[in-house]
């Protein structure tokens, strides 16, 4: 591990109310280099999603900076800032938004296609994910067909069949039962020794024991523990 890909620098968001300042989060200071795997852990209300919403570019900070593998987020053109998600980030929401259109396997291979990679090689690095998370038999069935914890692991397989630098994850394990989680685990630990880093938001301190630092989100200020 050696090179930096995800920073916050002072990174503070509040919102108005219209009668009064909410600040959510404050003086956020954060390094990750590649490989490395950490677990931010809060209260429900904390400002764990607004902190991963930051650190993937959905949200721009009241002010301080998100820089990843170099480039700082606020400073880009929309189109650039999404091209960089797209090429450098995968993003594991509690909700799965997935396409119910498309199978388990075109839901993984979609950010492949959207980024111009032929169909059958976008196909066969989505099967061999969804095989690696233990859903080999819902190569097919579409997200109707599957059950929550289900869902969640094709959306798992989706956000890292593009290999990006760094994985943001809320909840990943929240619909999983014990087994399936494991997988996601030993997944996470794979594709670390590949150097992508992972920012994973968890309630489960059994998910939390298996990063490599944890942090606590409280009052607005991020501390290891």
């Amino acid at each position: 591990m050696s090179d930096v890909v995800l920073e916050c620098r002072h990174l503070a968001r509040s919102y108005d109310d219209g009668s009064r300042e909410i600040r959510v989060l404050t003086d956020i200071n954060l390094s990750l280099q590649a490989g490395q795997k950490i677990a931010v852990m809060g209260a429900s209300g904390a400002g764990k999603s607004t902190l991963l919403n930051l650190l993937g570019g959905l949200d721009i900070p009241s002010s301080g900076e998100v820089l990843i593998c170099g480039s700082n987020l606020a400073e880009l053109p929309e189109t650039q800032r999404c091209l960089l998600r797209n090429q450098r980030l995968g993003f594991v929401y509690q909700f799965h938004h997935l396409l119910p259109e498309f199978d388990a396997m075109e839901n993984v291979a979609m950010p492949l296609l959207i980024a111009g990679m032929g169909r059958k090689e976008a196909l066969g690095r989505a099967e061999n994910l969804l095989q690696r998370v233990g859903l080999e038999q819902r190569l097919q069935h579409r997200p109707r067909q599957l059950s929550g914890g289900e869902s969640q692991r094709v959306a798992i397989a989706r956000a890292l069949v593009a290999r990006p630098a760094c994985v943001l994850m809320d909840e990943p394990t929240g619909n999983l039962d014990p087994q399936a989680a494991e997988r996601v685990l030993a997944l996470i630990d794979e594709l670390r020794q590949e150097d992508a880093c992972f920012v994973v938001v968890t309630h489960d301190s059994h998910v939390a024991s298996h990063m490599d630092n944890r942090y606590q989100l409280s009052d607005g200020k991020l501390e290891m523990i």
